[in-house]
């Protein structure tokens, strides 16, 4: 795929934030009161965030990567 440099650079910037802070954003879901119910049990807040938190951070992954493959 030929793309210019800039796009490429921005493709991989873009990626490598997404992977840099979803597990932060991740971090604070597990430790946060609504995550849980009061035998343990997850909640749907908990279910929702895992979902949006993993399809983001492999959004960020194969964003980097289509970065990495458009600058060579």
């Amino acid at each position: 795929m030929d793309l210019p440099v800039g796009w490429s650079v921005l493709l991989l910037v873009a990626g490598l934030w997404n992977v840099a802070i979803w597990p932060q954003f991740w971090r604070r879901i597990v430790k946060d009161e609504r995550a849980r119910t009061a035998d343990g049990a997850t909640t749907t807040f908990y279910r929702v965030h895992a979902v949006i938190i993993g399809l983001s951070f492999v959004f960020g992954v194969a964003i980097a990567v289509l970065g990495i493959l458009t600058l060579f």
